[in-house]
């Protein structure tokens, strides 16, 4: 089925916008048009078998046995509707439309019931019955051809996705957070399952795939097509987990008509409330909404973090709160098959970032202590960079992150970086912010060089050498160390200190505050070079106006403090005979992991400020991945006669204009 058909079906389904004008706000459209579409595909699905499935419902009607398991073999899938209605029927009945409806919604089988009340479908057939709009609706389904053999499973996704992008466009919705471009899913499907295609080939192959954020189950999909495209016999068992109702019923419907168990596709927040707790998978992908918050699901994770550490799933770490991406993933790998001692078993993970999990966050964050994680458990198989503008709510730049439990022996403690940016195409219209696309070209070409990268990255003559770079786990890690400067200080008494020392808190709680200001106020103008000789002359001058000097700490500190000048060339302050670090003259610098800082310190700091040290106490390892830092490329800036030549241009011209703007 080619795009155009696509097109043409959802605007069938869409054109019952028009009878919904006026009655339904735009941004309700999805409402009903989605669950009548869904229920349009299932209608057609059962349509070979009703008649069949009718009948021996009625046979079992007064019987005590429970016909479930012979209904669902007679029709044919794992669901079934024990009604003779169809929805041509139930138009031909206006009066009875909501009444009929009622009944053959009723007549499903359990699990495609909870398919429709996702979409809260019983007050949407009550409204439209209200507004007199209920018949003509279902007469309009009643056209829309959706039989199996006409729209293919895999076909139908699209139609769904195409309606939810115009209703997300109506409703100023975020189309991306429901489904991923099919183009850039069969290449992260492509370069999941690049390794295993010898053993996909296998007979009786059986293989599990979850996706945590499955939307609409695009992904899930593509991963079973293409395992049955490389063998037939395999048996794909698809799972998810969904927190948008009417994704998540899409998705449901979608495996319920494919034949996979509808219970694997789990309603609710994958963080608070896991689906999927205990299970393991072979595969898992995943598109997760870009920066967005978990808030809302904070206190159970933060609780999970604190209470079962390592043992649970978010143990390395937690993310900025406005950003749980690196949330997913935690999931995801904490789903991963354990390898066997025979060196069996495993899994292997894609998913989507944009670049803020990169390098997001200073050593010893939750950001940086995932990569590490991550890194030092050697499960980072590769990174891919892909084509901005490639999705339909953001033009950002994006990346997919490929890790594995089960590296081969040329992969162990390497990570792949691959830059696939210039991978693409222009679309011939636009859809929201995607402008480009991967043609079939562009996705042969990075799957080929992502099976080869190894090879391409150590061939300088290769022609796509640069597009490939391959490092250490360890080149990532850096120690974040804290280079430290004494303080110096001279010594005076102006108008500026003298009104710093009146304002501290110490001398305000004292009770002839007043008196002391105006004895230290004698000394105006006065400057010393050591703290002792100032706290002499201060003291002193207290004395000969007839006051205690005050004892304690906190004085002491709050006079140094307000006197104390900063200077390249004052007193060395000390605590316990050692030097006061400044804290403004504070720095920090990124050490790689596995350098002596100390020989750093030597050779980087010292010549410049060789009274610089090291505050170990302080020092972090952090992890970082600065992609574009690896691929990018130095261009001279153009000849200066070329720039002011087109400057002189530019002058002439604004000169013309100006002249016909005076005449």
């Amino acid at each position: 089925m080619n795009s155009s058909k696509h097109t043409e079906l959802a605007n069938h389904a869409w054109s019952v916008a028009d009878l919904l004008r006026g009655d339904y706000k735009q941004s309700d459209y999805g409402k009903v048009i989605l669950p009548f579409t869904v229920l349009r595909r299932l209608e057609c699905v059962l349509e070979p078998t009703r008649e069949k499935v009718a009948d021996l419902a009625a046979q079992y009607k007064e019987s005590e046995i429970d016909p479930d398991g012979f209904l669902r073999r007679a029709s044919g899938h794992s669901f079934y509707n024990k009604s003779s209605l169809t929805l041509k029927k139930i138009a031909a009945d206006p009066q009875n439309a909501a009444k009929n409806l009622q009944v053959y919604v009723g007549a499903f089988s359990e699990n495609a019931r909870g398919v429709l009340d996702r979409f809260e479908f019983a007050q949407q057939v009550k409204r439209l019955d209200s507004a007199g709009l209920l018949y003509l609706v279902i007469g309009k389904f009643t056209d829309l051809d959706l039989r199996p053999e006409t729209v293919p499973n895999h076909n139908m996704g699209y139609i769904f996705e195409e309606l939810i992008r115009r209703f997300a466009e109506q409703s100023n919705e975020t189309a991306g957070e429901h489904f991923t471009p099919r183009e850039v899913i069969k290449l992260m499907v492509n370069l999941l399952i690049a390794p295993d295609g010898d053993a996909l080939h296998l007979p009786g192959v059986v293989r599990t795939v979850m996706d945590p954020a499955c939307g609409t189950g695009g992904m899930l999909s593509a991963m079973d097509d293409h395992i049955k495209a490389l063998n037939r016999d395999a048996t794909v068992e698809m799972f998810g987990q969904e927190l948008n109702p009417e994704s998540w019923a899409i998705c449901r419907s979608d495996l319920m008509i494919k034949g996979q168990d509808p219970e694997n596709v789990v309603f609710g927040n994958s963080f608070s409330d896991d689906g999927h707790a205990r299970r393991k998978f072979d595969y898992l992908l995943a598109n997760p909404p870009f920066g967005v918050e978990w808030k809302k699901v904070k206190e159970e994770v933060e609780y999970e973090h604190k209470s079962l550490g390592e043992s649970g799933r978010f143990g390395a770490g937690l993310p900025r709160i406005n950003d749980g991406s690196f949330l997913f993933l935690q999931h995801m790998i904490d789903k991963m098959k354990p390898v066997d001692v025979n060196g069996g078993g495993g899994s292997r993970i894609a998913i989507v970032f944009n670049g803020s999990p990169l390098f997001s966050g200073a050593a010893g964050s939750g950001e940086s202590e995932i990569r590490r994680w991550i890194l030092e458990n050697d499960w980072l198989e590769a990174i891919v960079a892909l084509p901005d503008q490639l999705f339909y709510n953001t033009g950002i730049s994006t990346y997919f992150w490929i890790l594995t439990n089960r590296k081969d022996a040329e992969h162990k403690g390497k990570v792949v970086l691959l830059d696939a940016r210039d991978q693409w195409q222009k679309m011939r219209k636009s859809l929201g912010d995607k402008r480009k696309e991967l043609g079939k070209e562009h996705i042969a070409t990075v799957t080929r060089l992502y099976g080869d990268a190894l090879a391409v990255a150590g061939d300088p003559e290769h022609p796509l050498h640069g597009k490939v770079k391959v490092f250490s786990n360890t080149d990532f890690g850096y120690q974040r160390i804290t280079v430290e400067r004494p303080l110096k200080l001279r010594f005076e008494v102006t108008e500026e200190t003298l009104a710093a020392l009146a304002a501290s808190k110490p001398m305000q709680k004292l009770e002839q505050n007043a008196e002391l200001v105006a004895a230290v106020r004698t000394l105006l103008g006065s400057s010393w070079g050591t703290k002792s000789d100032a706290l002499v002359a201060l003291k002193d001058a207290v004395v000969g106006a007839g006051l205690l000097w005050p004892a304690g700490a906190p004085f002491a500190k709050a006079v140094r403090e307000a006197i104390g000048v900063r200077c390249p060339d004052g007193e060395e302050q000390q605590v316990k005979g050692a030097p006061e670090p400044d804290s403004e003259l504070r720095d920090y610098e990124n050490v790689p992991l596995g350098e002596d800082v100390d020989e750093y310190l030597k050779r980087e700091v010292h010549p410049h400020v060789p009274d610089a040290w090291i505050d170990h106490s302080k020092t972090k390892v952090g992890y970082e991945i600065p992609f574009t830092r690896h691929f990018y490329v130095y261009k001279p800036p153009r000849p200066l006669t070329e720039i002011d030549a087109d400057l002189k241009a530019l002058e002439a011209e604004i000169q013309e204009l100006l002249g016909k703007v005076t005449e």
